[in-house]
């Protein structure tokens, strides 16, 4: 008797779990996929050089892909030996007196995990692609999960000048995070094209939006902010491409600062060195690569090609170690990185999560995710 009473209180307990969710999913996912643009935006949108037939383009055609490639990723994905989680915890550097901002800097950076980073230009604070959910995903049950904790709070960021978005994609636009950011900071937010339509739902003020074509720029604090091109897709769920992708130069009156975003390799890099270039520091994506969507994320041999495009200085990875987005190692994207980055002498920084480094003199490389992998 005492057994029957138990499952049935397991299954009630159980059925009400599943109700709950439920609720949740019927409340919240639907607001988490955002907004599709209307009126006045979604004008400007087709009025863009990038908007073609009824969604955005990139500026080349994507590559075709050989045959066989979708059955390769198939039996890579079942049968794979690749570690794709790291071992070990990840190290994590939380803001401390030994963390604190290097004095006489006018450029430091800290690396929060995947594509999230304080960028500290001239004494002005620019927050890039802030994702701090457990998960990159519409639903906080289903979808990737973090393989470490954010080093440091959302409420716990100091304040900033700007927040910068590169697209909609779920691990660099997420809902509970912007909604934190409008009650913690005052910041506006600088988006492609289209994107304001999803922060306005969330609860973000016209007034905190700017949002820009490619080649085109805004004044914030007295920083220059420039959209770039870059070649990739957006969406957040079903339609494909409703929304710009870009990627940034953030110019201050000495310093100059690159955000790939997500990206494939394509000339537009060259371009946009020979345009807006040098810069002290790129932060470039270099994990999530496959044969199978080559014109999307870039390898890590592409990252450097990209690198010395851009005419950069320093090269800051990002886009790796923090969720598992696609089939290879854990520790891949960075052991090619380093290796191709010695083979072509460019100078690289490959910070722990949470760690604060100057442009001018940042920590040298020390292998830091071998140890762990």
């Amino acid at each position: 008797m005492a057994d029957a009473r138990m499952w049935r209180f397991a299954a009630g307990a159980l059925a009400l779990a599943a109700v709950a969710a439920a609720g949740w999913a019927v409340r919240d996912v639907p607001a988490a996929l955002g907004a599709r643009p209307s009126g006045e935006r979604a004008r400007r949108m087709r009025r863009s050089r990038q908007f073609r037939g009824s969604a955005f383009q990139n500026a080349t055609p994507s590559p075709v892909l050989p045959p066989g490639t979708t059955g390769e990723m198939a039996r890579e994905f079942l049968f794979g030996r690749q570690r794709r989680t790291p071992r070990l915890p990840v190290p994590l550097m939380t803001p401390s007196s030994d963390n604190a901002a290097t004095p006489g800097s006018d450029l430091d950076v800290v690396w929060y995990g995947h594509s999230s980073a304080l960028v500290e230009i001239e004494s002005r604070r620019v927050l890039f692609d802030p994702v701090w959910s457990e998960r990159c995903s519409p639903s906080s049950l289903l979808g990737p999960r973090r393989l470490h904790p954010a080093p440091v709070a959302l409420h716990e960021l100091p304040e900033v000048d700007a927040i910068v978005i590169s697209h909609d994609h779920y691990d660099h636009l997420d809902m509970a995070t912007v909604r934190t950011l409008v009650r913690t900071q005052s910041a506006p937010f600088l988006v492609p094209l289209g994107v304001g339509a999803h922060l306005e739902r969330w609860g973000v003020p016209a007034s905190r939006i700017v949002e820009l074509d490619w080649e085109e720029e805004a004044s914030i604090a007295g920083l220059r902010f420039v959209a770039t091109a870059a070649h990739h897709f957006s969406g957040r769920l079903f339609v494909r491409n409703p929304t710009l992708w870009t990627s940034w130069v953030i110019a201050g009156e000495r310093r100059r600062v690159f955000y790939t975003g997500d990206s494939g390799y394509f000339d537009g890099y060259a371009a946009i060195g020979e345009t807006h270039g040098p810069f002290d520091l790129a932060l470039i994506q270099i994990g999530a690569y496959s044969p199978g969507w080559p014109d999307i994320h870039m390898t890590p041999e592409e990252a450097i090609l990209a690198h010395l495009d851009l005419r950069a200085r320093l090269l800051l990875p990002v886009h790796w170690g923090t969720f598992n987005l696609a089939l290879h190692a854990w520790s891949e994207p960075v052991d090619r990185l380093w290796r191709e980055a010695k083979a072509r002498d460019v100078r690289l920084v490959v910070p722990r999560p949470g760690e604060r480094f100057s442009v001018d003199d940042p920590p040298p490389v020390d292998g830091w995710w071998q140890t762990i992998a």
